[in-house]
């Protein structure tokens, strides 16, 4: 790494917010290194979900506060657990991010031959042999954590043994799980990652990028110091679970002396309550049917916050506002539910819908009445105008009636007033029923003076949102809620599926929205009711689909929900 000259020091933009930035702005300050360089690192065994967001903001938003670079790498080490679909679906979402990486994808896989070599760098030095006991043998030796390991009987096989059958595991003469390549470390250590870690193991699984050629694989901790080091890495920014799994890094890069050394520097990850984001517990939601797919609106996922309406400025956000510390903790969901209000408050243009309407006719204007009133698409941010057709007939919410009307009621009861938005005061003047007793319709008088004024001699309370009968489009809406009921559902070992809220998804086939949304694509404020989000697979012209991002306020706490 080559030494910064005083015009590069000058060119230094990075703020030094937390220790990760603090420890960059000094090292690219001293000369310690010429330009930083980190890296995003997913392996490529499932969708990404929020707690990759921290990262990908992280390892991105440094570089580019620095004018450095990030590489985007697939460690994809484990083919039997690794597919294309993933490999689609991250590149997808760390552009969806707002993040481009430096150069070409990068892959593992493609350092495979480097891998090897460097393995037999290591037994040539005597710092790596073959074991030849099994999977259980190893697993008893290795140890406690009060208790040291107990050497294998191989350990002391010759170099010119280790390289014979490190060799023949590579041709593919032996089976899977019959030998393994281990560093010779220390069986005794404190740490349990330096008690003779495996480096490599046979599969006989044909790889997504390599095919066949390969029947040996490294595993995942030897292999990403050494990509790290030969992608030039500087800062390897980890979360806190890797810390242990430094000195291994170290030891690595330190026994391979041709390669320079990247700094591992580690975060806590992010923990957001009513929610898991363990890969293998997201994959069972998915393979158990309790979602419709990875990007169910419902899960974690990037691309399940994204189908339900998060935009990329609202996760960044959230992740600057929680910021990077070496203090584990657990965010509350209701702070990612913030940040993507205050985007939509600003950005999402308004309109009605009524979710489960009831109908009124307005019997003082005439049948085909069809008068055009006009609304701002926003009230204080300039988006234009849009049309709302006002006819004889028109429907209201359902939870906007009460003929005998609770304590603190201020929308339409028997003989009572109320505003249509944007319109006209109604009077409800009779109440109509089917045999069952249920209400079907409200006949209303509509006061045609009150369009923009209050009436005289009279205050109006309440304020209602309805649509045109005869205009008004059919819409599927979607009320998405959060997945778990339960603020830690993956605590301990209690089977976290167990906690999954029964009332997270609710579909309402028969709802009503204004004609502006005929060609709707992306988010609105659908008033009165929350923040929703064309369905990007499901909505079409002719068949309107609307998931809810997110409610207006934030009534889960109020509800007292999964206490």
């Amino acid at each position: 790494m080559s030494c910064l000259n005083p015009a590069q020091i000058e060119l230094t933009m990075i703020e030094p917010k937390d220790f990760i930035r603090t420890r960059v702005v000094a090292d690219l300050d001293s000369g310690k290194c010429s330009q930083l360089v980190t890296r995003f690192p997913p392996e490529p065994n499932g969708y990404l979900h929020i707690g990759h967001a921290k990262s990908i903001c992280l390892n991105f938003g440094v570089a580019q506060e620095a004018d450095g670079l990030c590489n985007l790498r697939f460690d994809d080490t484990n083919p039997e657990k690794e597919s294309q679909e993933y490999i689609d679906a991250i590149t997808r979402d760390v552009n969806w991010l707002g993040f481009q990486w430096q150069g070409d994808i990068r892959y593992a896989s493609s350092y495979f031959e480097q891998l090897h070599d460097f393995a037999v760098e290591l037994i040539q030095a005597g710092k790596a042999y073959v074991d030849s006991q099994s999977s259980d043998d190893i697993r008893a030796n290795r140890g406690s954590l009060t208790q040291a390991g107990i050497d294998s009987p191989f350990r002391h096989r010759s170099v010119e043994e280790n390289l014979d059958l490190f060799k023949r595991m590579r041709a593919g003469e032996f089976a899977d799980g019959e030998h393994v390549l281990r560093a010779k470390i220390d069986m005794a250590s404190g740490n349990i990652n330096l008690r003779d870690p495996i480096l490599y193991r046979v599969r006989h699984v044909s790889h997504h990028q390599t095919g066949d050629t390969w029947c040996i694989y490294p595993m995942y901790d030897y292999t990403h110091p050494i990509s790290d080091a030969l992608e030039g890495i500087t800062h390897s920014l980890c979360t806190l679970e890797f810390e242990a799994h430094r000195p291994l890094y170290d030891w690595l890069l330190d026994n391979l002396p041709s390669l320079p050394h990247p700094q591992q520097i580690e975060f806590s990850r992010l923990n957001l309550n009513y929610t898991v984001t363990s890969k293998r517990k997201l994959k069972a939601l998915v393979d158990q049917g309790l979602v419709s797919g990875w990007d169910d609106p419902r899960m974690p996922t990037i691309a399940g916050l994204r189908r339900r309406g998060y935009t990329p400025e609202s996760i960044r956000d959230f992740c600057d506002r929680i910021g990077i510390s070496k203090a584990e903790g657990i965010v509350d969901m209701s702070l990612l539910e913030f940040c993507i209000r205050e985007h939509l408050e600003h950005t999402a243009p308004r309109a009605m819908a009524v979710l489960r309407p009831l109908k009124v006719v307005l019997t003082n204007i005439a049948e085909g009445h069809d008068e055009r009133l006009v609304a701002a698409a926003h009230p204080n941010v300039d988006m234009g105008q849009r049309e709302l057709p006002f006819t004889r007939e028109i429907y209201i919410d359902r939870s906007d009636f009460e003929e005998v009307p609770p304590k603190g009621f201020k929308r339409l009861i028997p003989g009572g007033e109320v505003r249509l938005r944007n319109a006209y005061v109604i009077r409800c003047d009779d109440v109509i029923k089917n045999a069952d007793g249920e209400v079907v319709e409200l006949h209303c008088h509509v006061d045609l003076a009150t369009l923009g004024v209050n009436p005289e001699g009279r205050k109006v309370k309440g304020v209602v949102h309805w649509v045109s009968a005869s205009h008004s489009l059919p819409a599927e809406i979607r009320l998405y809620d959060r997945l778990f009921n339960d603020a830690a559902p993956d605590r301990n070992d209690a089977d976290f599926t167990t906690f999954i809220n029964p009332e997270s998804l609710t579909v309402i086939k028969d709802a009503r929205v204004e004609p502006s949304l005929a060609t709707a694509s992306g988010r609105y404020q659908f008033e009165r009711e929350g923040y929703f989000f064309a369905d990007p697979i499901d909505s079409k012209l002719g068949q309107l689909v609307f998931n809810r991002t997110v409610t207006l306020r934030d009534s889960w706490a109020k509800s007292g929900a999964g206490a």
